[in-house]
């Protein structure tokens, strides 16, 4: 059975320096929490779960290798020499962009896929921040910027998502939770007869 490696990064990965790229060994099962990355062809898949957050998934079908990066919120406002912070999607996908590059490939060779944006806000709930809408455009944006060959997309909707990529074969599979919280969860909602 597989080594399973969850919450903390244990090195930087292998062709970017950061302190939230996850790196993977050989034949690791790597779970990826909000605001991390892992680029690479060493770990044998790369997990994730998702609420209003957004994953990206890429893989290279010549070279087999990939990565997948797990945001939380679009993007920020960056001072100049602030280091790249993987919670922002902008920021993690740059990260993922120099892997790519450090690799000798070109992010218009990698299928991509798109998981996730989900509204989390219970039913009942007056408060609309659209995180998960807002991770989406940003998603579809910085695949169409980057260039990458989109290949699947579930998006949105008040579903989690467990999206898991199989860096062997670049297969994805990706398993939908149940629904929005029910309505006895909401402070002040009335509960159920």
């Amino acid at each position: 059975m597989a080594e399973v490696t969850r919450s903390r990064p244990q090195t930087a990965a292998r062709h970017y320096d950061t302190p939230w790229a996850v790196a993977g060994r050989p034949g690791q099962q790597v779970v990826l929490l909000p605001g991390q990355m892992n680029f690479g062809a060493e770990a044998s898949s790369l997990r994730t779960l998702l609420g209003s957050c957004v994953a990206i998934t890429l893989w290279h079908p010549a070279r087999r290798l990939g990565g997948m990066c797990h945001f939380l919120l679009p993007q920020r406002p960056r001072k100049a020499g602030d280091p790249l912070d993987g919670r922002y999607g902008d920021e993690a996908v740059y990260a993922m962009v120099q892997c790519i590059r450090g690799a000798r490939t070109d992010p218009s060779e990698y299928h991509a896929h798109l998981y996730g944006g989900a509204d989390t806000m219970p039913e009942g709930t007056n408060l609309r921040f659209n995180v998960g809408e807002r991770n989406i455009e940003q998603g579809w944006s910085l695949i169409d910027r980057y260039g990458f060959q989109l290949q699947g997309v579930d998006v949105g909707e008040d579903i989690p998502r467990t999206v898991t990529l199989h860096l062997a074969s670049g297969e994805v599979e990706m398993k939908r939770g149940q629904g929005r919280a029910p309505v006895h969860a909401v402070p002040g909602a009335a509960r159920p007869a």
